[in-house]
């Protein structure tokens, strides 16, 4: 596992505290409504010259429920629509356990405004995967398990692959890619584990979220943790196989919540892709 390099892709990243940034900056933001904003840029080969400067917005992780706080999410939709996305992913975890109010989730989601693409992590799995994609689907939230859909952005085809939950053992890679025809392609997978089981040297953009950042990110201790669990993918921007994985730190836990966070502020990641020069 290396960290992908600026020479391998172009990165921008910056780690602004967020939501609004300017009103945290004059302290009206409450602390249980704090996170970060990642912004990447990354060049992708195989991309359609149509798609270059295409913006995609990533939640993963929210825990909705008494793991994450209500204003938090309802900040990071208000932040993610601010910048008006071409469209937003969201890679599982939606709520925690079968205790949560299942109906939490399209309340606070359902005013994203750009299309939304969803996989469902583990927990969700582990509660109610069946309840919580109803209400996804309820809320106009495409939801793949092991399947993929192609819709049109910027008038030409873009294809999204969703990979169900490998910790849950819901994952059936071939099923998910079955009858994809290449092109601009974005592959959303909740456990970042999976990413050398995908198909190798496709150009494509994977995006997970599952670990927290390490929740507790401790400098060699915690990517030592994570590697000897078969994990090695943890947090940040890297290249498996000739594939580029961003694995999102998440939403929930963390300030005001019964679980904090050590250097592993939650995040939100907006993703600008550049078409690779040949």
């Amino acid at each position: 596992m290396i960290p992908i390099s600026r020479r391998k892709l172009l990165v921008s990243l910056s780690a602004a505290a967020v939501a609004p940034a300017l009103a945290r900056a004059q302290g009206k933001v409450a602390e249980n409504e704090y996170f970060e904003v990642t912004r990447l840029e990354l060049e992708l080969p195989g991309l359609d010259p149509a798609h270059d400067g295409l913006t995609i917005a990533q939640l993963t992780d929210l825990h909705i429920g008494h793991d994450a706080p209500d204003g938090r999410i309802i900040a990071a939709v208000r932040a993610v629509n601010e910048e008006k996305p071409d469209l937003v992913a969201l890679t599982g975890d939606f709520v925690t356990t079968k205790k949560d109010n299942y109906d939490r989730v399209p309340q606070l989601l359902s005013s994203l405004n750009a299309p939304c693409f969803a996989v469902l992590g583990n927990h969700d799995h582990w509660s109610d995967a069946a309840a919580i994609r109803r209400r996804l689907e309820g809320s106009n939230v495409t939801v793949l398990q092991n399947a993929h859909t192609v819709t049109r952005v910027k008038g030409v085809a873009f294809s999204v692959v969703g990979v169900d939950d490998f910790t849950a053992g819901q994952s059936d890679v071939h099923a998910a890619y079955k009858g994809q025809d290449g092109g601009s392609r974005l592959v959303l997978t909740h456990t970042p584990a999976l990413a050398d089981k995908l198909p190798p040297d496709g150009g494509d953009l994977v995006l997970s979220g599952h670990t927290h950042g390490g929740q507790w990110e401790i400098p060699g201790l915690t990517q030592g943790i994570f590697t000897r669990s078969g994990n090695p993918w943890y947090r940040g921007l890297y290249r498996v196989q000739g594939n580029a994985l961003y694995v999102n730190r998440g939403l929930g836990f963390g300030r005001g919540t019964r679980l904090p966070r050590l250097n592993s502020e939650p995040e939100v990641a907006l993703i600008t892709l550049r078409r690779a020069e040949s």
